[in-house]
């Protein structure tokens, strides 16, 4: 057994249990050790139970001199079992699992932990933990010290997770080779590879738990900046891009036809990416700027520019709906000046050769699709252009420009970690049309007040979207079932005067396409919908953004939202409703009020939220770090210092284990 082994060759874990796994991503024996705990509770010592008192967390260990399953007159099965450490005894009480007599029979010795409250008007535990004393040598690993909590599923819980790893950490953690010279550990203060696994898993203190999260964290982002770097010196390394030369006339033509002046930012990106493609080398430069700040013209212009020197451009985006948004802003810019554009969607077919730019979501860059002489591709919300695109474009004989455009604020440290392989453009303004959207936070007293604010701005022609939060992580049937329950409230109780229309993601592309369009020409005055309007829609007459259970949302995701109002001269409100009245949710949530920068929230939410999940929704494209902290801004830049000395040594062969870790056939070192 080692770290590539698959899982399901361990014993006992047959077809079910190997499904369940899949579903945490655990496939190899290398997953279920890189499988960590969220959490840890502290049981403590073993307590005698003649010192045991009500109310705490305790761990016993003892002889059980009775158990029994006994039904309640109200038909509550309970299992009762009397445990006697030589100084007291004490009972323990579980409910509906009789099976538990198989294991605690009179006269077996078991270590149990739980909290101790009255039962029966008795001490006693509820539905303690418990193992047998024979299983643990010396070290209780379910009911005594530090006690690993891991993310579960149903049928896999964290007992079973710290079984499993007690089982096989001892047969590969042998098996497992330092990856880091001994100058990097001592520089950094890094413990043993070996030790860090076992202490995460088993730790008997928490500064072995620090210790050992220190050196994952470290392993974590440095790898994560190696792979980046690999891939920025492969792309450099392809080398057969085209030049696309800027017809200066014609680009300031085009610009100074504009209904608008192109901000200072656009100004700034546009040089960068224009001079970026005028290089043999392929432009991979990530475009980052908030909602409404004018990614979109950036991106058309540099798509003239490839126009003007006879190539074709690929322009995809996540969704039908987005995609569509930006057909409509292209063409009607660039169709008037001879540029076909042509849109491709599962709805819309299309032969790509035929037009100049054509639009599509990701599926874009497929087999099936031919190119004429594809020289730009720009892609929308998707932040990292994928190693089979790359590898389909090149079998192809393709090595375009990339340029990728992100909404979603991350802050610059941040950036450069998870996304090395990319220069970076940062539009940092808005257009001066653009009015900045008046947002409050609305508590349940007000919320009627709000309703008749609603109810005025749809009287006086605007319309309103009321958006409500995913339930689960994803768009689940029981999202989409509140949502329409809510639905059902503002349309038939709240607003039964207004036109109201719902949007989910459950629904088909033509559905969504439909209602959109019913909104955008008037049909609706309020939009319900999940937050799948968080990309895609654009409708100006729109000024009053609703934002239900705001608390659940990050204020990147938030501020992206607001992002969807505010896109006319007329003013634009956003309502923030929570039913919290926790002071945390209420400080972080008001910073919206006085703030209208993305970075400035997102750099906020790292401080207000700490690591984790903060960007909310998944098309963030963001990778979930599994333990480093991405609010931890000194470890980040110590970790990107060390990642480009260990890149530059990678050349020599003195580091074996960490080129086979990066995959030796793959990796490239450099010159």
């Amino acid at each position: 057994m080692d770290l590539d082994t698959e899982i399901k060759e361990l014993p006992k874990i047959g077809p079910i249990l190997h499904s369940k796994l899949s579903r945490l991503k655990i496939r190899r024996i290398r997953d279920l050790i890189y499988h960590l705990p969220f959490r840890y509770d502290n049981i403590g010592a073993e307590t005698k139970i003649s010192n045991v008192t009500l109310g705490n967390m305790v761990s016993v260990r003892g002889e059980v001199t009775e158990s029994k399953n006994i039904r309640t007159k109200y038909g509550k099965l309970l299992t009762i079992a009397k445990i006697n450490d030589g100084t007291d005894s004490l009972n323990s009480v579980w409910f509906n699992q009789p099976f538990l007599l198989k294991t605690i029979r009179p006269g077996q010795r078991l270590s149990f932990a739980g909290k101790v409250d009255l039962f029966s008007h008795k001490p006693t535990l509820i539905n303690p933990e418990y193992e047998l004393e024979g299983q643990f040598d010396t070290k209780a690993i379910h009911t005594r010290g530090l006690i690993p909590i891991y993310p579960e599923t149903s049928g896999l819980s964290s007992k079973w997770f710290r079984s499993k790893l007690r089982e096989v950490l001892p047969i590969v953690l042998p098996k497992i080779e330092e990856f880091w010279p001994s100058e990097v550990l001592k520089r950094n203060s890094l413990i043993p590879i070996r030790q860090a696994i076992y202490n995460i898993h088993f730790p008997e203190k928490e500064t072995q738990v620090a210790s050992a999260k220190h050196r994952l964290a470290f392993d974590e982002l440095v790898l994560i900046q190696l792979k980046a770097s690999d891939r920025r010196k492969k792309w450099n390394q392809t080398g057969n891009g085209v030049k696309l030369s800027t017809p200066q006339e014609d680009i300031l033509k085009l610009i100074s036809n504009l209904p608008f002046t192109l901000t200072t930012a656009q100004k700034k990106s546009l040089k960068e990416i224009l001079a970026d493609i005028a290089r043999k080398k392929p432009m991979n430069r990530l475009l980052q700027g908030d909602v409404g700040s004018g990614k979109t013209i950036v991106a058309a212009i540099a798509s003239y520019v490839a126009f003007l020197n006879g190539y074709q451009i690929a322009f995809m985006a996540p969704t039908e709906l987005l995609v569509l948004q930006h057909f409509n802003t292209i063409k009607s810019l660039l169709e008037p000046i001879g540029v076909k554009v042509g849109l491709k969607t599962a709805s819309k077919k299309t032969k790509a050769g035929d037009f100049d730019i054509v639009l599509g979501t990701h599926s874009l860059i497929s087999k099936k699709t031919e190119f004429k002489k594809l020289a730009l591709v720009i892609i929308d919300e998707q932040h990292r252009f994928g190693v089979e695109q790359r590898a389909l474009l090149r079998k192809k004989g393709l090595t375009p420009h990339v340029l990728t455009m992100t909404a979603t604020p991350i802050p610059r440290s941040l950036a450069l970690t998870l996304y090395g392989d990319l220069d970076i453009s940062i539009m940092d303004e808005l257009p001066p049309y653009r009015k900045k959207v008046k947002t409050f936070l609305v508590p349940k007293q007000k919320r009627n007040g709000a309703y008749e604010f609603i109810r005025k701005q749809v009287k006086s022609g605007r319309q309103v979207f009321i958006i409500f939060p995913l339930i689960e992580t994803s768009e689940t049937l029981i999202t989409v079932k509140a949502a329409t329950k809510e639905y059902e409230k503002l349309k038939n109780t709240v607003f039964p005067d207004l036109k109201v229309g719902l949007l989910h993601g459950r629904l088909a592309s033509e559905e969504k396409e439909k209602i959109i369009g019913y909104f955008s020409k008037g049909k609706y005055d309020i939009l319900v919908s999940t937050p799948v309007v968080e990309v895609g829609v654009d409708i100006p007459n729109a000024t009053v953004m609703v934002i239900e259970g705001a608390e659940r949302f990050g204020l990147a995701s938030l501020h992206q939202l607001r992002g969807r109002v505010g896109r006319s001269s007329h003013q634009s409100f956003c309502l923030l409703f929570t039913e919290s009245s926790s002071k945390t949710v209420t400080d972080r949530l008001s910073a919206l009020e006085k703030t209208h920068s993305g970075l400035k929230l997102a750099e906020l939410d790292l401080k207000l939220r700490g690591p984790g999940q903060i960007y909310g929704l998944a098309q963030s494209g963001i990778p979930e770090l599994k333990i480093a902290n991405i609010g931890d801004i000194n470890l980040i830049k110590k970790t990107r210092e060390e990642a480009d000395y260990l890149f530059h040594k990678l050349k020599s062969s003195k580091l074996p284990t960490l080129k086979k870790m990066l995959g030796e056939e793959s990796f490239v070192p450099p010159d």
